[in-house]
């Protein structure tokens, strides 16, 4: 049976939660959302995205975004990934996220272990927020589900990278393309597990 999902770390706080989607990928932009519910939030589905099918999160999206007292989503593309590195777009793309919220959060929970600080808004980093916090989860919903609609959108101009399946992701089929034709304007020429793209600065 799944884990009920916490709505609030600090009560009487206006909190917003906040994850990205496409950190790991070869191609495309990194997107992120920052998400502010209301205390009588309730849903049994809302999960970390990737627990979900692609129709529950397409389903969950409008009633997210319905109910959310604020919501927005920030957006870093391959070129600021490439001078910058995905750790910080991550970052950035959060902050481009909270930047455009309607109402200021008193407080935010990111998922994962590290952050940039916003201004001076207090942060809590936490571990596998998505499936813990309704709001890390709800931001994770539209993070990825915006992405998605953008790697589909692209797929047309590069279709052999299969785009509409993988959605940019190192799959094994997305890696052979690669080998064997190159790369698109969309792809990220910097990716690397190691060493500078995990190095925090901007």
């Amino acid at each position: 049976m799944k884990e009920k999902l916490l709505l609030f770390l600090l009560d009487n706080k206006i909190e917003a939660g906040c994850d990205e989607a496409g950190r790991g990928c070869l191609a495309g932009p990194v997107y992120a959302a920052a998400v502010i519910l209301p205390p009588d939030f309730e849903n049994e589905i809302l999960n970390d995205s990737k627990k979900l099918t692609e129709k529950q999160r397409n389903a969950l999206r409008p009633i997210i975004e319905g109910q959310a007292l604020a919501f927005a989503v920030g957006i870093v593309d391959n070129q600021e990934i490439d001078r910058i590195n995905i750790l910080n777009a991550s970052f950035l793309a959060m902050h481009h996220a909270i930047d455009q919220l309607s109402l200021r959060p008193e407080h935010l929970i990111i998922d994962g272990n590290r952050f940039k600080a916003y201004k001076e808004i207090p942060h809590t980093c936490v571990v596998k927020g998505d499936g813990k916090y309704l709001s890390i989860a709800a931001a994770s919903v539209l993070a990825k589900t915006y992405r998605d609609d953008y790697m589909h959108a692209i797929h047309s101009e590069f279709p052999q990278y299969d785009w509409d399946k993988n959605k940019g992701y190192p799959t094994l089929h997305h890696r052979k393309v690669v080998r064997e034709i190159g790369i698109t304007p969309y792809h990220r020429k910097t990716f690397s597990n190691q060493g500078d793209q995990f190095r925090l600065d901007f």
